[in-house]
């Protein structure tokens, strides 16, 4: 199984507003991140793309797989992901610790399952089937939450740190998640972060949330980051060491120089830990 990395650099989200202007202006950015599922059905934006990997690593980050679901996975779907990674050669592929299929149904939504021991074998064997079909490691990314379990048995860095070890994938670190569901669901993030294995995460994720009026804190990907996530970026690259870090941005996406000069602090704080 191929497992290919990405460089210990500062990526960004890169969203179909911005590629041309990046074909156009080559920034200086390390890699970028897409989701695959905006590019399934090929034509021009599969092209750009295609021209976008010829100057930059890229990572394929998969939002509709579904590992978690009780239904079988969509094999229609792992084989045009299989036929995205043949195209694109990608430096890294990760999907999310989520479920979002019904025999009658699929959601367009992340939907978080519960931290038990079945769930933990559902997530083990899906894993597996996967990365056998995809022909790559995957990198799981842990899920922001706004409901938990009456079944949760495990806490969230101890199953996370499980299905790497069970399965041998990676493990994608998002700390704004971490952080919203330190607040809404009061979870340890300080507790999660001991537990994840040193060698087991491949990517860092930081990005942007919104404060609800009912107090929720919202995983919106639509806000700069916050000082805390930063502050927890600079403690897990301490921890970690020198990890790829992604600046994530989805919704009220603002030009690609703002992005740009945000992009910036990771890459400072990349430098920081590299240099000591």
């Amino acid at each position: 199984m191929m497992s290919p990395t990405l460089p210990l650099a500062a990526g960004l989200g890169l969203r179909l507003p911005h590629i041309r202007e990046v074909l156009a202006r080559q920034p200086d950015v390390a890699w970028f991140e897409v989701h695959p599922e905006n590019y399934f059905g090929g034509g021009a934006n599969l092209a750009a793309l295609t021209a976008v990997r010829e100057h930059y690593p890229l990572s394929l980050h998969g939002v509709g797989m579904g590992l978690g679901s009780a239904s079988p996975l969509d094999r229609g779907h792992l084989m045009q992901f299989r036929q995205l990674i043949d195209r694109l050669a990608p430096a890294s592929v990760s999907e999310h610790l989520s479920w979002n299929r019904t025999p009658e149904e699929c959601y367009n939504d992340l939907l978080p399952l519960p931290y038990s021991e079945a769930a933990l074998e559902l997530m083990v064997a899906r894993v597996g089937e996967a990365q056998d079909v995809l022909g790559r490691r995957l990198l799981i990314e842990n899920l922001s939450a706004y409901v938990s379990y009456a079944e949760d048995a495990i806490p969230e860095g101890e199953f996370l740190a499980e299905l790497s070890r069970r399965s041998g994938c990676g493990l994608l670190l998002d700390l704004n998640n971490l952080y919203v569901n330190e607040h809404n669901l009061g979870r340890s993030t300080q507790m999660a972060l001991a537990a994840l294995p040193r060698d087991a995460i491949g990517e860092i994720h930081v990005a942007g949330f919104e404060e609800r009026d009912d107090g929720l804190w919202l995983d919106s990907h639509g806000t700069p980051v916050r000082e805390a996530v930063w502050a927890l970026l600079a403690q897990a690259l301490m921890r970690f060491g020198p990890v790829p870090v992604l600046l994530e941005r989805d919704n009220n996406l603002p030009s690609l120089d703002e992005l740009l000069s945000e992009l910036g602090r990771a890459k400072a704080l990349l430098q920081e830990v590299s240099s000591t």
